[in-house]
C-alpha cells in the first residue's frame, strides 16, 4: 500500500502536516511494507529537504498513491479520483460552505475519512489538534490582557519557533491578581490547563472560587454539569446531557459574577443552552473582562464572540451594552480573543503531536485488518460514490435539501 503526504493548498496557507520527517521514519520502521512519498510543498513547516534527509522521496505527482494524508480541505480541482483521503472536510455538521466538496468527493468515487470521524466505539475522538488550540489560545488570551492593561507585550506565537519558546516568553511576565475560569475537560481544556499550570497559577475548587476573594491569580475548571443545570431541579447527568440537552438551562452566571478572565475550552453541542447571552452580559453583576474563546462558536454560547478573529488580528472588543464591536482597549469592552485556527500558530509542535496520534491509532488499522473498527467507523463515503450507512444522514445535505 502506498501512502502520500499531500501538499496543503487551502488559503490562508496552513503549515501543518500529518507526519513530520521524524514521525514518518517511525511509521516506516513500524510498517516496513508501506511505501511512502511526500508531495513537494513550499509552505510546510518541514521543508522538502528535511524529508529527503529522512530518506523519503519528494514528488509532484501523487496519482499512484493509494492513501492520501492531509490536514485541511483539499480544493475540488486537486482531488484525485478513486483514492482514500484523510483530512478535515468540515462537512459532518452539514456546513453549507463545504457542500460542494462532499459532492465532488462522491462524484470522484473517493473514500473519505475525516479526522473528526476517527473515534473510539464510545464516540470519543482519537485524532485532533485540540491540545495545541488550548495551549495557543490561553497564551493569546494572556497576551490580550497584557496589551489592554499595558502590563506586558508578549510576541505573537506565530513568530516563535516552538512550545519551548512560548514558555520562555511566559517566564518573563507576571500576571495580575485574576480569577480565571476554564470550561471543558477535553483535549482543548487540557492544553489550556497546561499553560495555567506552567505559570504556577493555583487551581481552586468551585466552592472556593464562587465564595472567596484571593490575593493571587487562581483558576477553576467547570465541567458541563457545573455551568448547566436541569430545569426541573433534579440532578443532571453529563452523558445524558450529551445525548439530549433539552431540559437543561445555563448555570453560568454565578461564575460570571466572580470571573475576570474566561477561557472557553468546552464542546458545544446542538441544542445545549448558551453559557451566557447578550442579556446576561448586560447584567450589573457580570464581571468578565477578558475572554479567550478557543471553542469559537460565533453567535453561539459565548455572547461576546460575535465573529471569529484572525492570527493577524486576534483581538477585538465587545460592548455588552450595545452588542457591537469596539476597540478592545475601551473601558467598556469585553476583550475577546476568538481565533478559529489556533494550532496553525504552532505548526511544528502541532504536527509532531498529530503524527504521534495518527501513528498510534490509525496506521495500524491498515495492517491488522482494521481489527478495532477504526477505519470502518471513520469511513464517510465509498469508492462507488455513496455515503456509508453511518453518514447517510448527510444525504439531504449532499442533495442541497438541507
Amino acid at each position: 500500500m502506498k501512502f502520500g503526504i499531500i501538499k496543503e493548498r487551502k488559503n490562508p496557507p496552513d503549515r501543518r502536516v500529518v507526519f513530520s520527517p521524524k514521525k514518518l521514519q517511525q511509521f516506516k520502521q513500524q510498517f516496513p511494507a508501506a511505501e511512502i512519498v511526500v508531495e513537494s510543498s513550499d509552505v510546510r513547516v518541514f521543508n522538502d529537504q528535511a524529508y529527503k534527509d529522512a530518506g523519503f522521496q519528494v514528488v509532484t505527482d501523487m496519482s499512484d498513491c493509494d492513501v492520501l494524508l492531509g490536514v485541511k480541505e483539499v480544493p475540488l480541482e486537486a482531488l484525485i479520483p478513486n483514492k482514500k483521503y484523510f483530512f478535515f472536510s468540515h462537512t459532518i455538521k452539514k456546513q453549507p460552505y463545504n457542500r460542494a466538496l462532499l459532492q465532488e468527493i462522491l462524484a470522484k468515487n473517493i473514500e473519505m475519512y475525516d479526522h473528526e470521524t476517527i473515534i473510539k466505539e464510545d464516540g470519543a475522538r482519537l485524532i485532533g489538534f485540540g491540545r495545541y488550540a488550548g495551549l495557543v489560545g490561553v497564551y493569546n488570551g494572556i497576551r490580550a490582557i497584557g496589551l489592554r492593561e499595558k502590563l506586558f507585550d508578549l510576541p505573537k506565537v506565530e513568530t516563535l519557533t516552538d512550545l519551548n519558546a512560548v514558555k520562555a516568553e511566559l517566564d518573563k511576565i507576571t500576571l495580575p491578581n485574576l480569577k480565571i475560569l476554564l470550561t471543558g475537560t477535553g483535549k482543548v481544556a487540557h492544553g489550556a490547563k497546561e499553560i495555567l499550570d506552567y505559570l504556577n497559577i493555583k487551581q481552586v475548587s468551585d466552592a472556593l472560587y464562587l465564595t472567596t476573594n484571593f490575593t493571587e491569580p487562581v483558576y477553576c475548571i467547570a465541567d458541563v454539569m457545573e455551568y448547566s443545570k436541569r430545569i426541573d431541579g433534579k440532578v443532571g447527568n453529563k452523558f445524558a446531557f450529551y445525548k439530549d440537552a433539552t431540559g437543561y438551562e445555563s448555570n453560568f452566571m454565578p461564575y460570571a459574577k466572580m470571573t475576570d478572565f474566561f477561557i472557553a475550552g468546552h464542546f458545544y453541542g446542538d441544542g445545549a443552552p448558551y453559557l451566557f447571552t447578550k442579556e446576561d452580559a448586560k447584567h450589573a453583576d457580570f464581571n468578565i473582562k477578558y475572554v479567550a474563546d478557543i471553542s469559537c462558536d460565533v453567535d453561539g454560547p459565548v455572547a461576546s464572540t460575535i465573529r471569529s478573529s484572525t492570527i493577524e488580528n486576534p483581538i477585538y472588543g465587545y460592548n455588552p451594552t450595545t452588542g457591537l464591536e469596539i476597540d478592545f482597549r475601551d473601558d467598556n469592552a469585553i476583550t475577546v480573543m476568538a481565533v478559529d485556527n489556533l494550532p496553525c500558530e504552532l505548526p511544528k509542535d502541532a504536527s509532531e503531536g498529530f503524527g504521534e496520534m495518527f501513528l498510534t491509532h490509525v496506521i495500524p488499522a491498515f495492517f491488522n485488518n482494521d481489527k478495532d473498527g477504526i477505519l470502518k467507523r471513520a469511513k464517510m463515503t465509498t469508492n462507488n460514490g455513496q455515503l456509508t450507512e453511518r453518514y447517510s444522514y448527510l444525504k439531504e445535505y449532499v442533495n442541497g435539501d438541507a
